[in-house]
């Protein structure tokens, strides 16, 4: 099967679909519907900004005599009152994806370098579980399986015609990617891709913060809340990961939209089935994010404003809805986590392992062998690519250079120094700080650092709880002080989007 990089496909005949905010399972005909009584489908989808008193008439069909046909209006109008309902998150989507899609330059317009998730679409396409070994745009980070004395093993020295290959990292983006590689096979551009699920992202998260405001959680306006949803998109490592297509950057980019999708579903743990389906879908796209599944269950536990002791417990005398709320969450999680453990029985042997330590020929081979893929060891290195390594200045020639190890969230994040200061501390404060912490924690321990990247790009797994511990801290977007921080965040991320010479460029020589 021919992969020519010369054939690309057509942008027209895939991405709405992947932009289609119905997707995120925003209701198509009754938006205007409260979130108590809406439906499971409208329990994910945004929030509507229109009052209902304004938006519902423009549901019922026209006035027209009894002989005109009024069936014809009736999508134009469905059409009016879903614009009228997320205006908000469509101009947000539209103007993150004309952004995005400037900046990703000549990569929007061709597939990436790295397209892992592309090729096992693709293999399950042709009806077979293993990456077809002879179409392999490249040998980075793809794992190898060798049986010998019947255990799997990592493959070693010269590849064998029985050798297994499979992608080393968690499957669902390649899930999400099926309906375009049906149609477009090994050539689908996942650049063009992450762009557009980048700029669905930053709607989701406008959504989630609207949906937070909405419910008292926080006091932030709209104005606010799209600002906020801008910083996510142009002011954090979001912005040149969404840039990019790739393996590793097209992951964390899902994840975060995943990860808005989840949260909205677990506040107060209103929507547990959601949430847990959301949650696996996560998980299935980013490891950490596992860790993550903390905030349902402390919403389930604690889901009202009284303090958590006296709610904890009130548990020994009525446990019943919690426990229903977290057997649902589990049955929403279930199928997609069977299916993920079942699928790595197949392929390793082992539940738990989606694939790292069977890379093939890979640098971090020697550590892992050695010390494992988390030890104590890797502590060091991991805190000063997330909070102490600067830019390198040269002054002859005047030059600004990153090391491609890491660059301090201080300067990546600069609102993280208003989190530890905050001015409120509302009901979710410690739920949320208790969930950075568990998704936080173990990647300090991991192998690798991230390489190669601009800042510590593990951290997206958790920045959007970080902005909304910011939201949910009181400090004003006015304050200077903030604004100084917003402005030098959007300025280090900016030179972030430009600058950064991945394995895309590095394999094009671009």
């Amino acid at each position: 099967m021919s992969r020519s990089k010369s054939k690309h496909p057509r942008p027209s005949s895939s991405e709405p679909g992947a932009s289609n905010p119905a997707a995120s399972g925003a209701p198509a005909v009754a938006p205007v519907a409260s979130h108590q009584d809406a439906g499971p489908a409208a329990a994910s989808a945004p929030v509507p900004s229109a009052e209902p008193e304004a938006a519902s008439p423009s549901v019922s069909p026209p006035a027209s005599s009894p002989g005109t046909p009024v069936s014809g209006s009736l999508p134009l109008n469905v059409a009016r009152v879903w614009l009228s309902a997320y205006r908000v998150e469509v101009v947000l989507f539209v103007v993150a994806f004309v952004v995005l899609a400037s900046f990703s330059s000549q990569r929007f317009l061709r597939q990436s370098a790295a397209p892992h998730f592309v090729y096992q679409a693709q293999a399950w396409m042709e009806g077979r579980l293993d990456v077809d070994p002879q179409v392999l745009p490249n040998m980075e980070d793809w794992a190898c399986v060798r049986m010998v004395n019947g255990d799997k093993v990592r493959c070693t020295g010269r590849p064998l015609p029985t050798d297994r290959w499979f992608v080393s990292f968690p499957s669902f983006p390649a899930v999400a990617m099926l309906p375009f590689v049906a149609l477009h096979g090994y050539q689908f551009n996942d650049t063009s891709f992450g762009v557009i699920v980048g700029a669905l992202a930053v709607a989701l998260f406008f959504s989630l913060l609207r949906f937070l405001a909405k419910e008292g959680e926080t006091e932030r306006n709209r104005n606010e809340n799209v600002a906020l949803a801008l910083i996510l998109a142009f002011g954090t490592l979001f912005f040149y990961c969404a840039i990019r297509g790739e393996v590793w950057f097209s992951a964390e980019v899902m994840g975060v939209a995943l990860t808005c999708l989840y949260v909205r579903n677990s506040v107060r743990a209103h929507r547990p089935l959601l949430a847990g389906l959301f949650f696996s879908m996560a998980t299935l796209t980013r490891t950490p994010l596992l860790f993550t599944g903390l905030f349902f269950v402390l919403e389930a536990l604690c889901p009202g404003p009284e303090p958590r002791l006296a709610q904890l417990k009130a548990l020994a005398r009525n446990w019943k809805p919690a426990a229903k709320k977290l057997g649902l969450f589990t049955l929403g999680a279930a199928p997609l986590a069977g299916l993920a453990a079942a699928y790595n029985v197949y392929r390793y042997g082992r539940l738990s392992e989606f694939g790292h330590a069977y890379l093939f020929n890979n640098r971090v081979n020697a550590d892992i062998d050695r010390t494992g893929l988390f030890n104590w060891e890797y502590l060091p290195r991991n805190l000063e690519a997330a909070f102490f390594k600067l830019p390198s200045v040269s002054l002859s020639p005047l030059k600004l250079g990153y090391d491609p190890h890491g660059l301090t969230l201080l300067l990546t994040l600069p609102l993280l120094v208003f989190l530890l200061v905050p001015k409120t501390r509302p009901r979710l404060h410690w739920p949320m700080w208790l969930t950075v912490a568990v998704c936080a924690l173990p990647g300090l321990f991991y192998q690798n650092t991230g390489y190669m990247q601009f800042g510590f790009r593990f951290s997206l797994d958790y920045t959007p709880y970080l902005l909304l511990l910011f939201a949910l801290g009181g400090w004003s977007l006015r304050n200077r002080a903030v604004m100084a921080a917003v402005a030098l965040g959007v300025l280090v991320n900016f030179w972030g989007a430009v600058a950064f010479r991945g394995y895309t460029e590095l394999v094009r020589n671009w």
